[in-house]
C-alpha cells in the first residue's frame, strides 16, 4: 500500500511515525528519551494544530491521542511518584542511504491487519518494535565485533601458517640440495670402493707370488744350510 492510497489523518500519523524513526535514540539514551520525546511531539502538535487550524480542525486531538499512546498517560514531565525523570538526549544519526530495488513482500492477511488496525495500536506496535530493534541491535553489534576479532585471529594464524610452510619449503629444499650432494658423495665413495678393492685383488695376488718366492727361497736356504752343515762335518771326520 502506498502513501496515495491513505487517508489525510493516516497520511499525518505515518508522516509522523517517519520522523519519530529517524530520531530514534541509539541504546545507550533509551531510558532518557522520555523527556525530549516530548518535546519533540509538542513541536509537532504546535506544527499540526497550526496546519488544523487553518483547516477548521484546532482541537489537536489526534495528536493528543498519539503522544498518549507513544508516552502513555503521564506526561513525560516526570513518574508516576512525581520524580524528576532523568534529562534526555538525542543523537542525530547519519543519513541512511537504502536501496531503491530492494522489495519487502507482505501476505494479504498481514497487510490487511495492519489496514484495520487503529492508529494508537499501530503507534505503541511501531515504539515496541524500535525499542526491541534497538536492543537486538546492540546484541548484533556485539555478535559481529565478535566475529571480525575471530575472524583477525583466524586470519593472523593462516598468515602465520603461511609463513610457517614458507619456512618448511625453504628448509625442504636444503634438505634436496644436501640429499643430491650425498648422492653424488654414495656414487664417489662407490667408486672409490670399487677401485679399493680391485687393488688388493691387485695386492693380494703380489702377495702370493711374493709368498712363494719366499717359500722358494727359504728352501733353498734350508738345503745350502744343510749341505754346509754336512760339509762341515766330513771335514772333521
Amino acid at each position: 500500500m502506498g502513501m496515495d492510497e491513505l487517508s489525510a489523518s493516516d497520511k499525518e500519523v505515518v508522516g509522523m511515525l517517519l520522523k519519530f524513526v529517524d530520531k530514534l535514540p541509539t541504546t545507550r539514551h533509551m531510558a532518557q528519551s522520555g523527556k525530549k520525546n516530548l518535546a519533540f511531539f509538542q513541536s509537532l502538535r504546535k506544527e499540526m494544530a497550526a496546519k488544523a487550524k487553518a483547516a477548521g480542525k484546532a482541537d489537536g486531538k489526534d495528536v493528543k491521542k498519539i503522544r498518549a499512546a507513544l508516552l502513555g498517560t503521564a506526561s513525560g514531565a516526570g513518574s508516576a511518584s512525581g520524580e524528576k525523570g532523568p534529562e534526555a538526549g538525542l543523537i542525530e544519526l547519519p543519513e541512511i542511504s537504502v536501496r531503491k530495488d530492494i522489495l519487502i513482500t507482505l501476505p494479504d492477511t498481514v497487510v490487511n491487519s495492519i489496514d484495520n488496525m487503529d492508529a494508537e495500536h499501530i503507534v505503541r506496535t511501531m515504539v515496541e518494535f524500535g525499542s526491541k530493534a534497538l536492543v537486538l541491535s546492540r546484541r548484533v553489534g556485539s555478535l559481529y565485533r565478535r566475529e571480525v576479532k575471530e575472524v583477525g585471529d583466524l586470519q593472523g594464524k593462516v598468515d602465520k601458517l603461511e609463513e610457517e610452510k614458507a619456512a618448511l619449503e625453504k628448509e625442504k629444499e636444503g634438505w634436496e640440495a644436501e640429499r643430491k650432494r650425498l648422492a653424488t658423495w654414495k656414487v664417489r665413495c662407490l667408486d672409490s670402493e670399487e677401485k679399493l678393492n680391485k687393488r688388493i685383488g691387485e695386492l693380494e695376488e703380489d702377495y702370493e707370488d711374493l709368498r712363494d718366492k719366499y717359500d722358494g727361497d727359504v728352501g733353498e736356504l734350508d738345503d745350502l744350510k744343510n749341505n754346509i752343515i754336512q760339509e762341515h762335518i766330513n771335514g772333521r771326520s
